[in-house]
């Protein structure tokens, strides 16, 4: 029997099985708001049979974007526009659906990848003001972010906490909240991004504090059955950088917290990182973390293989694995590999009729998650 095909309890949410769409920025947002390209994109995914979703990264601020086309929660009118996207998703699919929030910090006011992705400067169309932990640029030559003073890091807590309220109004069934890839949270974490010499800065026990502050305020906005987790960088792939055992000490801090589970990634802070890229490569970050704790861990970073996938599952290095740009190539995913595994997934009964002759017991009733 499968056990990437298996059930998982997170928190009081129930997951079918241990697929998990991870966050991918669509940067076609207007003034953070979703637009009709999200209807589309999300209902799409929403049918592929993965256990949960989780959209992309949600700015709590508007300084917080990492594009202008990001999407953003920083107002009821931005939670309003998301509505009809999530009851869309609820009527059609038994998918759950998390969002990550999200505050991008000194790589903000960005163009979109398409266009090059450059950073934009405060004085230009579609450019603003930078905010980190420290007036350190991301690279040569880009905005120099303001230092954020006690009130600012005060109004970011605030600003994260309400867009987790938002979020629970909406029904939406778990927060990620975003302390990889070099933004905001992972800036106060890397000692190469955070310079301050107050109780936010140096020693180690300094610099994971405004990321679990953030924590504690959003576990504090929401309802006890709204999941709560964080995804981090695991490694700067930087020398003298955040680095694996830093991040096992922030894990252990927020599992005591009530961290409900934890999403493992990599790198993101720094040009000078220096990636040894292949498959699974970030999965032995996901597997020393869920040595030292009993939270649930995600794995992710090209994990493409229904039997990669499954054994990474099996051999326990992660309780389940997150796909990205691998789901966006092949959206139907889970049930390719449902069907190599010999497994069984949830899917439409509109589409019932393509289940393969060979597969008689492949799809399952989204009315009821199950045959």
């Amino acid at each position: 029997m499968s056990k990437l095909f298996s059930p998982i309890k997170i928190g009081q949410l129930e997951l079918a099985n241990r697929i998990a769409i991870a966050p991918m920025c669509q940067y076609s947002a207007e003034d953070g708001l979703p637009a009709d390209w999200h209807m589309i994109h999300l209902g799409h995914l929403a049918l592929s049979g993965a256990a949960v979703m989780i959209l992309e990264a949600t700015a709590v601020t508007p300084e917080g974007r990492i594009t202008y086309g990001d999407l953003g929660l920083w107002s009821d009118e931005h939670a309003a526009a998301l509505e009809p996207i999530v009851n869309a998703i609820r009527k059609h699919s038994p998918i759950k659906v998390g969002i990550q929030l999200s505050h991008a910090g000194r790589k903000a006011s960005s163009e979109v990848p398409w266009l090059g992705g450059a950073n934009i400067p405060a004085d230009h169309a579609n450019g603003w003001q930078t905010l980190a932990p420290s007036a350190v640029p991301h690279a040569d030559g880009e905005t120099v972010p303001e230092a954020l003073d006690a009130a600012g890091l005060q109004r970011i807590k605030d600003n994260f906490a309400a867009a987790a309220r938002r979020a629970d109004a909406l029904g939406l069934d778990a927060i990620e909240i975003h302390g990889a890839h070099g933004y905001l949270l992972h800036q106060f974490l890397s000692p190469l991004s955070n310079r301050r010499t107050d109780e936010y800065g140096g020693a180690l026990e300094n610099r994971i504090r405004f990321p679990l502050e953030v924590f504690e305020a959003i576990r504090a906005a929401v309802s006890p059955e709204m999941v709560v987790g964080m995804r981090i960088s695991a490694s700067d792939w930087v020398e003298g950088g955040w680095d694996v055992e830093q991040s096992v000490v922030l894990a252990e801090a927020l599992e005591k917290l009530g961290c409900q589970f934890i999403h493992v990634s990599s790198a993101g802070l720094s040009p000078q990182q220096k990636i040894p890229v292949g498959p699974g490569y970030q999965i032995e970050f996901a597997a020393r973390i869920k040595q030292a704790t009993a939270m649930p861990t995600v794995g992710v970073g090209l994990i493409t293989e229904a039997k990669q996938a499954e054994t990474i599952i099996q051999t326990g290095q992660a309780d389940m694995v997150a796909l990205a740009r691998a789901m966006l190539y092949d959206p139907r995913w889970p049930w390719h590999a449902a069907a190599e595994l010999g497994a069984s997934v949830a899917a439409p009964p509109q589409y019932w009729r393509s289940q393969p002759h060979e597969f008689k017991n492949l799809f399952g009733d989204t009315r009821l998650g199950q045959r």
